[in-house]
């Protein structure tokens, strides 16, 4: 399947191009992005057509967050605030974990319409992880009766198995599933998770789909990334298998080559393919261009995509720690 402009997505009740946009690089403290440079991009994508935008209330400080850029933004642009779609996960601590009791969800759900103070709705609001003390079906009735009250619009799922699916399904219709979903981690099509949205007609919101820079070819050694790059942190790019997951990104990098289009924009039109929505961030207007403009893959480039995935498996977990223990919940 393919997504193109003219093919767009239903999701919360508006439709959405081909690509959205992540605003995970312009709000957290290791990239730091001034208020209005970061406002230009943000135009800049929804000029390209990237007009459902995914931030967090975790995404920087209390002070700085994704609801804080969004607040700015529509200030200087309030005619744009119908044209976006906008998802926000909240009910989530870095050092804590999630938070999936009504109480939390409530409190996280009240701490974002402040920061907006009606500047934008909430069309999307999801738990950022399922909280492992609380029954899924507590945590979206809260949520139903969230929306019933009008302070959100519907209701997404981040990281979730193909049974929390359907048991928050059950409750109440889910209007996105958020998954990390990319070329260094197609799991989802073989996990049941991308099968039962579409049985359930629950469109996909594909994260990290350049997976955490990857596929953009601007590191090719782990010395590229700076000794304060958080990525190092992380199980993929350790020393001891550094070198045997850049093998995929070479292969990657021939196909985009011999199309004459970047790597970046095979990895997102891949992501497409598979049904998704990809929302890959960024922080420069260039990159932004680039990643709206989804390349054109044939059936034989989506058979040797396959194969390089198939015969160059990634090694390493996503996020390592007790973080990996919270996805597909």
């Amino acid at each position: 399947m393919s997504l193109g402009r003219a093919a767009p997505t239903a999701v919360a009740g508006k439709a959405v191009g081909p690509v959205g946009f992540g605003m995970l690089g312009l709000t957290k403290p290791w990239a730091p992005v001034e208020y209005p440079e970061a406002a230009h991009v943000l135009k800049t994508a929804l000029q390209h057509g990237a007009n459902m935008w995914n931030g967090g209330i975790h995404y920087g400080t209390p002070q700085a967050n994704s609801l804080h850029l969004v607040k700015y933004y529509f200030e200087k642009y309030p005619e744009d605030a119908d044209k976006v779609v906008l998802s926000i996960k909240g009910a989530f601590d870095i050092r804590a974990g999630p938070n999936g009791s009504p109480e939390g969800i409530r409190a996280s759900v009240e701490e974002a319409l402040k920061v907006l103070d009606g500047k934008k709705k909430i069309d999307i609001f999801e738990c950022a992880r399922v909280d492992p003390a609380v029954p899924v079906e507590t945590s979206i009735q809260t949520l139903a009766e969230l929306v019933q009250e009008g302070k959100i619009g519907g209701i997404g799922l981040s990281e979730v198995g193909a049974s929390t699916i359907r048991k928050a399904h059950a409750v109440h219709p889910i209007s996105a599933v958020e998954i990390e979903l990319s070329l260094f981690t197609p799991d989802p099509l073989t996990n049941g998770i991308s099968d039962t949205c579409e049985e359930l007609g629950i469109p996909v919101v594909g994260y990290c789909p350049i997976s955490r820079g990857w596929l953009t070819g601007e590191f090719r050694k782990l010395e590229d990334l700076s000794e304060n790059d958080f990525r190092r942190m992380l199980p993929r790019f350790q020393p001891d298998v550094f070198d045997q997951n850049f093998k995929l990104v070479e292969a990657v990098e021939k196909i985009a080559k011999r199309k004459g289009v970047t790597t970046a924009q095979v990895a997102i039109s891949w992501v497409c393919h598979q049904g998704a929505i990809p929302i890959p961030g960024s922080v420069r207007e260039s990159r932004v261009i680039e990643n709206c403009t989804v390349a054109p893959l044939t059936d034989d480039d989506l058979a040797e995509l396959k194969s390089i995935i198939e015969t160059l498996p990634i090694v390493g977990q996503r996020y390592g720690g007790g973080q990996e223990k919270l996805l597909n919940a």
